[in-house]
Parts: C-alpha cells; structure tokens; sequence
C-alpha cells in the first residue's frame, strides 16, 4: 500500500477546484466566533487552504497533518499568501500535542474519517481536548454513512484535464464501515505523463459513535447539522458538521 497523500499533494488543490473553500471558512467562522475563539489549530490542514484563510481573518493559527508533503506545499503556499504567521506541525492527529492550550480546533473534510477505529476516533478526541482549554470548542465534519452507502460505496469516478487526469475506485465494506479507495493519478510532466497510484482508507462512523467518544473525552454539550446550515441531520445528509465544547 502506497503512503497517503504523497505524489498526490502535488495536484489536491486543482483536484478540488469543486469545493467553495470561501464558503466552507464563512460556515465555520460562524463557529469560532460565537465561541470567542482566537488561537485555533487547523488538524489534518493537507496543503493549508483553510488555515490561510483562517490565518487571514485574524485568526492565530497553529496546523498540523501528518503527510510531509502535504505540510510541503501547505508552507509554500502560506508563503506566497504572504501568511507567514501560520505554525506548522507534521503530527499524527491521533497524537495531538500542544505546549500551550487553545481557544479551538478545526478538521475540515474527512480528516475523522480517516480514523478508522473506534480506538483511533477516541485517541483524536482525547487529545484534541487535551489541547484545549476549558469551553474551548472542537469543530469537525464527516462523509456520512449514508453517502459512503448510497455515493461512494462501490462507485469509480474519473476526471481528466490539460494538467492531470485521474482514476478513483472504491471498495466499500458494509460490515466494517471501511472504504478502500484506490486512485491511480496521471500528472503532465513536460511533453509526458507521470503516473502515480495512492490507496486511501476512510471508516464511516455513526453518530452514535461519535457521541459515545466525544463524552468519553471529556467533552459536552455535541451538536450535529446537515453540513453548511444550522438545519437538523436528514436521513440523507452526505456530510455531517459536528460541534463540541470540552467540559470545565
């Protein structure tokens, strides 16, 4: 099995060309700053579009991911937004460790997904709290059970452009709730093609897990919406937002 995110932090960002970043900061900026939240950490950052951003609205923000090339080209790319501020932390999410404790921690698209047990869901947890200070807020997302079902499960999608060209297939386990997906990517490279081949595995947790985890880590008062609203979790919510407070 390939090592994640490798060959492929090279092309993510154009790959997500899709994903309203500007908005996705809107939603959660709500968030942090109805909870007074200034020194923030961006967990699993990949190349730093959300911890720019953040950094740019007055943030203080400390990022991490445990991908060093990711980390790469997230630094190289604070620096050409001239977000020189921005700490950057090569880390294991499952191993959170801060010298001083902060106002928030944000993980934006699938970084819990990528937890792919319940001992790895509560190690995130505990020491996301561990790092917080008391009230301090914990902000994340998750794919859905229902999209790794009804979307993802056993589907392939393909993309091709001037740049790059790809192929993602997946392998969805109902009993286990994992996901393998394999993507087989294509980056131009002068007159030629360079090809690489990463193979990712996600978990699709339940909320009653979450939940479970969440309280076992110290933390309180969990709130879930059908991902950018404040509206209730549908039945066919693709992404889920979560929201928690660290208990006093």
């Amino acid at each position: 099995m390939s090592r994640q995110y490798s060959a492929f932090a090279h092309v993510y960002d154009k790959m997500m060309h899709d994903v309203d970043r500007d908005a996705w900061i809107d939603y959660l900026d709500r968030f942090l700053k109805e909870n007074g939240a200034h020194r923030i950490m961006d967990c699993a950052c990949g190349t730093g579009a959300n911890a720019i951003r953040l950094y740019q609205r007055g943030y203080h923000v400390t990022a991490n991911d445990a991908s060093p090339e990711m980390l790469m080209e997230a630094r190289n790319n604070a620096f050409k937004e001239r977000a020189k501020g921005i700490i950057f932390i090569c880390e294991d999410m499952r191993k959170l460790k801060l010298h001083k404790t902060i106002d928030a921690i944000v993980c934006v698209c699938d970084g819990v997904n990528y937890l792919t047990s319940l001992s790895d869901l509560e190690s995130f947890f505990t020491h996301a709290a561990g790092c917080l200070k008391p009230g301090g807020l914990l902000l994340f997302d998750i794919s859905s059970p229902y999209k790794f079902r009804r979307i993802l499960g056993m589907n392939t999608f393909t993309e091709e452009t001037d740049e790059y060209a790809y192929i993602w297939k997946n392998n969805y386990d109902p009993k286990s709730r994992l996901c393998e997906m394999t993507l087989t990517g294509f980056i131009k490279s002068g007159e030629h093609y360079e090809r690489f081949t990463e193979t990712h595995l996600q978990r699709a947790h339940t909320a009653e897990e979450i939940r479970a985890a969440l309280k076992s880590a110290g933390f309180s008062n969990v709130k879930s919406y059908d991902a950018f609203t404040h509206n209730p979790v549908r039945a066919n919510s693709e992404r889920i937002q979560f929201a928690a407070i660290k208990g006093n």
